[in-house]
């Protein structure tokens, strides 16, 4: 089973997608993760988010997802690098890169072989991105679409921040949030949008449990549906 959820930063995709997993056996895969390694590349390289860039530097970019007793990881060139990617700079340079074609399409067999690789090993995968449902996997079983208020999401995403180190303030944070808002949903290319079949979860009042209970009682739906 692939189940997909998608939204916007902030709005509990991670950590809700991470906990359903958890209950239901399956294992997590974070799309953004993969395009943040990317970004840290680019970083790295000094490399401008454009096609000339993207050209010239893809080629030498190795991007792999490793479990760790269930636990993904993220490898760039052989790098463990998922402490690493997890930056408000990073998160900056994805948001520009993710909009690429060139980046979009190396990652694209890539999420897509490690999902049914894991789904099949796993019984089912959780997925989350901002395309998932739409682009990566839109076959999948169960599809959520989350959002919440802007404020909320900004305060939670700087909570992370802040427990990562990272020095920043709400207000940096909302206008992060509210930049990447307007560059992913006005992208040419896999822009973030619901899902015909997606369904909407608001979570700017939720606990983390009741929208994994929201999720789980959707997957349970859906087994029922095809017994």
């Amino acid at each position: 089973m692939i189940v997909t959820i998608d939204g916007p930063a902030g709005s509990g995709k991670s950590t809700t997608a991470r906990a359903v997993a958890r209950r239901l056996g399956f294992v997590y895969l974070d799309t953004g993760a993969m395009y943040r390694a990317i970004a840290l590349a680019f970083l790295r390289n000094d490399a401008e988010a454009t096609a000339d860039a993207a050209q010239a530097l893809l080629p030498d970019v190795h991007v792999n997802v490793r479990y760790q007793e269930s636990e993904m990881r993220v490898f760039l060139n052989g790098d463990d690098v998922s402490g690493a990617i997890r930056t408000v700079t990073v998160g900056n340079m994805a948001s520009q890169i993710s909009a690429l074609r060139s980046v979009r399409d190396k990652l694209l067999d890539t999420q897509r072989r490690v999902g049914r690789e894991q789904a099949e090993k796993h019984g089912g995968i959780v997925v989350d991105g901002r395309d998932t449902g739409t682009v990566v996997f839109p076959n999948a079983d169960v599809k959520i679409f989350m959002v919440a208020d802007a404020r909320e999401r900004a305060r939670r995403r700087l909570e992370q921040y802040h427990r990562q180190g990272e020095d920043a303030t709400f207000e940096e944070v909302l206008h992060e949030i509210e930049e990447r808002d307007q560059a992913d949903r006005n992208r040419d290319i896999a822009p973030l949008t619901r899902a015909e079949d997606a369904l909407e979860l608001d979570t700017t009042t939720q606990t983390i449990d009741e929208q994994v209970d929201f999720v789980v009682d959707r997957v349970a739906e859906a087994r029922a549906e095809t017994a």
